[in-house]
């Protein structure tokens, strides 16, 4: 948001408003270099008297007023917008293949078009949607293919992080993930794709920050969200919300493996988990 200019006026800074009276030289002030003392009525004695002190102009004795600075807001409208089209995106309201231009969906939001450009321009540079010139963005088209690539990579990064930490971290940290974990069931439980998608993302993020490696867990991540967008022909399918909470489930074995240092349950449930729901 741009900055207001309002409060700059009358603020007394030298050259915006009245001329500064001189002042005294050095030898004028007295044995203690002072100024001269008020005299009643708070008008200044000396070269400094005049209807111009009496308007309260500044002199050099006094501490300069400091010019306030404009407080620059910055609003979340576009992270707003970007939360809701990445919900769209998961839930399937947002259909593959199709082009969506900024100003309809601007429309949509009760925004104008620029915050969901931007936002759809971030998409785009997550793969979710490209840029088609002069009419918007379309939504990429996706397939299992995709999906299985995804989770190959995901099971690259995640398999061998949880491996370790299943050695080294001790077994109360883990127990101290369990409402995390509870949370995931919950969602699922709401039979909302888009809630589970981002308790499940959550879950995964906090297990994993345990390694301390921030990178890593930016890019696991990256590679989770992208794995969360529904196939071509639609997000739910029925028995959508059962297969969610056998997913969240999963969350509360994998913690109880880890706990127990058991790291081929570790492996083999990781692997599996990196698949997803579908």
């Amino acid at each position: 948001m741009e900055g207001s200019a309002q409060g700059f006026a009358g603020t007394g800074i030298p050259g915006a408003g009245p001329r500064v009276p001189a002042q005294p030289r050095a030898a004028e002030r007295g044995p203690d270099r002072g100024m001269p003392a008020p005299a009643a009525g708070g008008r200044m004695s000396g070269p400094d008297s005049g209807a111009g002190a009496v308007r309260g102009e500044h002199t050099h004795s006094e501490t300069p007023f400091p010019r306030p600075r404009p407080v620059v807001q910055r609003s979340s409208v576009r992270g707003q917008i970007l939360d809701a089209l990445r919900t769209a995106l998961v839930t399937g309201e947002l259909k593959p293949g199709e082009v969506y231009s900024a100003p309809a969906l601007g429309e949509r939001f009760g925004v104008s078009a620029t915050p969901v450009r931007e936002a759809m321009q971030q998409l785009a540079l997550e793969g979710a949607v490209e840029v088609v010139p002069n009419r918007g963005f379309r939504v990429i088209v996706r397939g299992t293919r995709e999906l299985t690539e995804l989770a190959e990579v995901r099971a690259l990064i995640e398999v061998p992080v949880m491996l370790r930490l299943a050695r080294t971290v001790p077994a109360e940290r883990w127990t101290e993930l369990r409402p995390v974990a509870e949370a995931t069931v919950r969602a699922a439980a709401s039979g909302c794709r888009a809630t589970y998608a981002e308790s499940d993302r959550a879950f995964h993020r906090a297990v994993l920050a345990l390694c301390g490696n921030d990178q890593l867990v930016s890019v696991a991540e990256d590679l989770h969200r992208r794995s969360q967008w529904p196939l071509v022909g639609g997000p739910v399918s029925h028995g959508r919300a059962a297969d969610l909470m056998a997913d969240a489930a999963q969350h509360l074995t994998l913690l109880e493996a880890l706990g127990a240092g058991d790291v081929d349950v570790v492996q083999a449930l990781v692997r599996e988990h990196c698949a997803g729901p579908r």
